[in-house]
């Protein structure tokens, strides 16, 4: 028989490293937009030491030579910068301890449902993959390419997780009544992960030019980057309408079939905002001069979207199909 208070504690854990995970996707938003990717040139020390300097002089005085000879060119310290890349780093240290945590909490279900077990266990080692993935995109000396899969292994990563903790969850969820939702929602919803994954993948090829055209600029006069965009992006603006009412559609649906109380009620409201806030930072992006405030709330936002969704998905197969025999 099932242990509900290691079950509980899995389920808390669990939770925990899912925001987590979002924690570390909006820093290193952060280190992206303010430019500070290169702060620590080399991993995974930072300028060869465990704990980065905070002042120049602590450097060796030929520091530039060194890193141009490892293929870093105008590599200036910058402790601002430094520092940045460095709590970004830590906090990816910190998910490893916690994707640690719930995999060995998850040896409970050993028994009951052994596919938990390996889910867990599946994304602790792609956590390892995604260090090692890390320390490649500093090597690679930020490539576009190298963070746009950074970035959608984050993506993945935390899908997992999702479904990870919904299914040992998945006899609570099975008892919600979803009858009142149209029979078209799922087919929508669908219809919305994909849309989102589309906008995302434009928004990587947004992102990439941006870096590009940012590098050009030196990183300043942000107010002329906008000149510079590629076609993709006015598309990846257009797009965001009809993501939006979409989006619009699966919530007040969600609303209008389940009471206040209700766990997919909150979700499909925290759906809706979560894409007014996106669509608000991308306008912030697009009229403002690129704030460097709304490029990481803009990340964070297209990935908190397709969790809520992939969640309410999760969610409604559960909820839609009873527990056979073997998951009961």
């Amino acid at each position: 028989m099932m242990n509900t208070e290691a079950a509980a504690r899995f389920r808390r854990l669990g939770t925990i490293t899912i925001f987590a995970v979002y924690f570390v996707i909006l820093v290193g938003g952060i280190v992206r937009a303010s430019g500070a990717g290169m702060g620590c040139p080399d991993w995974p020390t930072c300028f060869g030491q465990w704990v980065p300097p905070t002042d120049e002089s602590q450097l060796p005085a030929n520091y530039h030579e060194i890193y141009a000879g490892r293929g870093y060119q105008n590599t200036e310290f910058n402790p601002v910068k430094t520092w940045t890349e460095y709590t970004n780093r830590l906090v990816g240290v910190t998910i490893g301890f916690l994707i640690f945590l719930t995999a060995w909490s998850s040896r409970i279900y050993l028994k009951t449902d052994k596919t938990i077990f390996y889910l867990a266990v599946s994304v602790f080692f792609l956590v390892g993959f995604q260090g090692w993935l890390g320390s490649s995109v500093v090597a690679s000396n930020l490539k576009p390419l190298m963070i746009t899969l950074h970035m959608l292994l984050a993506l993945f990563i935390v899908a997992l997780l999702i479904y990870t903790i919904a299914r040992s969850q998945r006899d609570v969820i099975a008892k919600i009544d979803i009858r009142a939702l149209p029979d078209k929602f799922k087919t929508v919803l669908i219809a919305a992960m994909v849309m989102t994954l589309l906008q995302v993948a434009m928004g990587t090829q947004v992102r990439e030019a941006v870096d590009f055209i940012s590098h050009n600029h030196a990183y300043i006069e942000r107010q002329y980057w906008r000149d510079d965009f590629p076609v993709i992006f006015y598309i990846h603006r257009s797009f965001s309408s009809i993501i939006l009412f979409t989006n619009l559609w699966l919530a007040w649906k969600i609303v209008r079939s389940f009471d206040k109380k209700s766990l997919l009620r909150r979700i499909g409201l925290s759906l809706a905002a979560l894409v007014i806030t996106a669509i608000i930072a991308g306008i912030s992006l697009d009229r403002l001069g690129m704030p460097p405030v709304a490029q990481p709330i803009h990340l964070l936002m297209a990935n908190l979207i397709f969790g809520a969704q992939f969640f309410l998905y999760t969610c409604l197969n559960y909820a839609s199909a009873p527990l056979s025999k073997n998951q009961s």
